[in-house]
């Protein structure tokens, strides 16, 4: 029997950033990095509003349509209760469009606050399983939900099970304890991209070739990342989505390999524009910050993002 919320709960949610793929990776490794986006919700006695504070703001939908409240609705389904009304305040960080995970930010961020909510009802929430599992539903592989979900670096797979319509999928993760010596650059920069667009570049087959050179890379780079970082320049070597994305991100591209020149083990964040660059050095080298390629991006050291944290009250987890 669903049960119904009442009017006046508060709760709050802070998700990570990601970046998929790391190179060869590819839809599997994921890391999660050290900016925010923030949700709080107010349970009211009826309607919808929902407000939303830096990225994203006076461009997302602030209906029903909006991510963090299709994520929050999923989870109040499959929690077993209701909301009567709802006010959703985002406080988001996190850059749109350019592979920053900002659309998985949004799911796990709804789910994640349902937690919260059904906390002050005493009913259980939602397991870090649970919660790679509903987000991952939402876009169909668990490599940026489920580094949201978990924080650090994570490696995720899918099972699936049954035939036809009735074939279920599961998603699934496990966390690496990154090597305390790699630090992250971001470099991010104005142009936007779809992951659709992006992902409609790559080829449906590829070689046998191609394939054993990236699994070899995937393989190597959970060495590096875990035990190795000095192996971090081959291991994030790819040939699978890196070089069908660069024509259509020829600025990312080229910043992207003049990383790489330099020694920096550098790929696309997710689908790119944006990229990332792994490295023991605790700063990247003058003559690639101060290279015309560097030019057009926001280039940040970058933490390593934290587990998602929920919160009763409105009081975002700090």
């Amino acid at each position: 029997m669903v049960q119904l919320l009442p009017s006046g709960l508060t709760a709050s949610v802070a998700v990570a950033a990601s970046s998929a793929n790391l190179g060869p990776g590819f839809d599997s490794l994921g890391l999660a990095l050290g900016l925010y986006d923030e949700v709080i919700v107010e349970t009211v006695e009826s309607g919808l509003v929902v407000q939303v504070e830096g990225e994203g703001a006076g461009q997302v939908p602030l209906t029903s349509d909006h991510l963090v409240v299709q994520g929050i609705l999923r989870g109040l389904r499959e929690a077993g209760v209701e909301a009567p009304g709802m006010v959703v305040r985002c406080r988001n960080a996190i850059p749109h469009q350019r592979g920053l995970g900002s659309s998985a930010a949004a799911v796990v961020g709804g789910l994640a606050v349902v937690n919260g909510l059904v906390a002050q009802l005493d009913r259980p929430g939602f397991s870090e399983s649970q919660l790679i599992q509903l987000a991952s539903e939402f876009e169909g592989h668990p490599d940026n939900a489920a580094a949201a979900v978990l924080g650090g670096a994570v490696v995720s797979w899918t099972e699936s099970s049954g035939e036809g319509g009735a074939e279920q999928v599961a998603y699934a993760a496990a966390s690496l304890r990154l090597h305390p010596d790699i630090h992250l650059f971001s470099a991010i920069p104005q142009l936007r991209s779809s992951t659709a667009e992006t992902r409609a570049l790559l080829p449906e087959q590829v070689s046998h070739r191609d394939a054993r050179f990236n699994v070899s890379r995937a393989a190597l780079l959970v060495v590096a990342l875990t035990e190795r970082p000095d192996l971090l320049l081959a291991a994030t070597e790819d040939v699978l989505h890196q070089p069908q994305r660069g024509a259509a991100q020829p600025e990312s591209a080229a910043f992207l390999q003049l990383l790489r020149r330099h020694g920096i083990a550098a790929v696309l964040s997710g689908a790119g524009p944006a990229v990332l660059a792994l490295t023991t050095a605790t700063q990247l080298p003058a003559a690639v910050l101060d290279s015309p390629e560097a030019r057009v991006f926001d280039i940040t050291k970058m933490p390593v993002g934290d587990a998602v944290r929920w919160n009763t009250g409105a009081a975002v987890p700090g």
